[in-house]
C-alpha cells in the first residue's frame, strides 16, 4: 500500500459501540478495523473506555469480580470526506446499534516513518 498525503480540512469519524458487540463470531471493532485497512483509510484507532453509557442508559464499567465485561469502544478514523463516505457504505450494514458521529478535523501532520 502506498503512502498517502493528508493535510488540511478532513473528517473525524467516531463509532461508539460495546466491547461485546459482534459481527458473526468476531468482535465488531476488529471487523471495522479490518475493513478500514482493506479500504485504504488513512488510519484507524480503537479505544477501550473505562466506563460509559449509551441509548439504553445502562452504565458499563469494569468490575474486578466480573468475568466478562461490555466496556465502551470508540473507533476513530480521520480521512478525506470522500473516503469517509466510502467507508460508511462498507460498515453501515454491519453496525446494528451504536452511535456514529462526524466532525471537522484539521490535519497538521500525517507521515509514515520507517522503523
Amino acid at each position: 500500500m502506498r503512502a498517502r498525503e493528508l493535510r488540511g480540512d478532513h473528517i473525524l469519524l467516531r463509532i461508539f459501540i460495546g466491547e461485546s458487540d459482534k459481527h458473526g463470531r468476531k468482535p465488531l471493532y476488529s471487523e471495522v478495523l479490518e475493513r478500514a485497512r482493506k479500504l485504504g483509510m488513512a488510519g484507524c484507532t480503537v479505544l477501550r473506555g473505562i466506563a460509559g453509557f449509551g441509548a439504553s442508559s445502562i452504565i458499563h464499567q469494569d468490575h474486578l469480580l466480573r468475568l466478562s465485561s461490555d466496556l465502551p469502544i470508540v473507533i476513530e478514523i480521520v480521512d478525506t470526506a470522500e473516503h469517509v463516505r466510502m467507508f460508511h457504505k462498507e460498515v453501515d450494514a454491519i453496525l446494528e446499534k451504536g452511535l456514529v458521529t462526524e466532525e471537522k478535523a484539521v490535519v497538521r501532520h500525517y507521515r509514515h516513518g520507517r522503523s
